[in-house]
């Protein structure tokens, strides 16, 4: 079955005055609207990222977001040493880290805004188009090495390849399928996200492992303008999900947790994300020290906001706040 058409949500637009607060304002040296700030970013959300600063930086002309890209350690590091007020990453902030903020005067304030799937990419020549949980963990634990071992086929041995040793994509997969044991001796870091999807479609032995907001057909808008994106999503018109690459074979999972009844392999679609049968997903979270009337404080109120929500629509994954869902499935 082929998801034609994907999805088409009205992201919610009542999130507070905030967000529609940015819409006026009076221009000022540094305001929720101008001046510059930092921002350090989970760089396996770098994709996402990009577009909100690009839309947010064109309707507000006199903002400046620097934006760094690094592991999700070097983010919370560099937020906990106060090198920077806002960060991205897979995980909220915990108490402990709030209290020690507190203590450096630190008002610290954070929300979900996304939920990433894991997908799983191999070579289009690769014939395997679907894996149990079961048979992934065995794969990054490093005791099954052959493709052979999957499906009947000479492709040798099976090489899994992640952005970064450090990467929060590893973290996550070792943490949810491993309960946190050691990954195989077959598993490998390329060094970027790009990387991964060159080793996938050089190698056909190759498993990539990748957010997927990097692996939708609409990876377009990433190229776009800045002002051709920010009229994509700045008018009241809802837009719609994105749909799968064909660069690259995605795989479907099966997931052990369903009913008998819709025991079937799931791709990393948004409407699977959205009701849980597509098995690997995670959290993406905004955390700011930034106070409200900051450029900081505005950023974040604007990725939060209606805008920020229909952005992180347009990549694939699944905005944290929706009005509601409509999914058209056909051949």
């Amino acid at each position: 079955m082929k998801l034609t058409q994907l999805l088409a949500i009205a992201v919610a637009a009542a999130l507070g005055t905030a967000a529609t607060g940015c819409l006026k304002y009076e221009k000022k040296a540094n305001s929720h609207t101008t001046g510059t700030t930092t921002l350090v970013c989970d760089n396996t959300f770098e994709n996402i990222m990009r577009q909100e600063v690009d839309v947010f930086e064109y309707q507000y002309p006199e903002a400046h977001i620097l934006a760094r890209y690094a592991t999700q350690a070097e983010a919370f590091d560099s937020l906990m040493s106060l090198n920077t007020k806002t960060i991205v990453a897979s995980r909220d902030v915990s108490q402990r880290e709030r209290e020690i903020l507190k203590n450096k005067n630190r008002n610290v304030r954070s929300t979900k805004i996304a939920v990433d799937a894991v997908a799983l990419i191999v070579n289009p020549d690769n014939p395997v188009s679907k894996l149990t949980l079961k048979e992934v963990s065995e794969i990054l634990a490093g005791k099954s090495t052959d493709w052979n071992d999957i499906w009947p086929c000479d492709l040798g041995e099976i090489s899994v390849v992640f952005d970064d040793k450090s990467s929060s994509l590893v973290t996550y997969m070792r943490d949810s399928l491993l309960h946190g044991e050691p990954l195989g001796a077959n598993v490998y870091a390329q060094g970027s996200i790009p990387a991964v999807f060159k080793a996938v479609k050089d190698s056909k032995n190759a498993i990539g492992v990748v957010g997927v907001s990097w692996i939708t057909s609409d990876m377009a808008s990433a190229d776009m303008s800045k002002e051709d994106l920010a009229i994509s999503v700045l008018g009241e018109d809802p837009v719609e999900g994105a749909t799968l690459t064909d660069e690259v074979k995605v795989l479907a999972l099966y997931n052990d947790r369903l009913s008998s009844e819709e025991a079937r392999a799931y791709k990393p679609y948004q409407q699977y994300i959205f009701d849980g049968k597509y098995p690997l997903f995670r959290q993406m979270y905004m955390i700011t020290t930034g106070a409200s009337g900051s450029l900081a404080g505005g950023f974040y109120s604007f990725v939060t906001g209606n805008i920020g929500q229909k952005i992180i629509l347009k990549t694939g994954i699944l905005p944290a706040r929706m009005q509601r869902i409509q999914v058209e499935l056909g051949e």
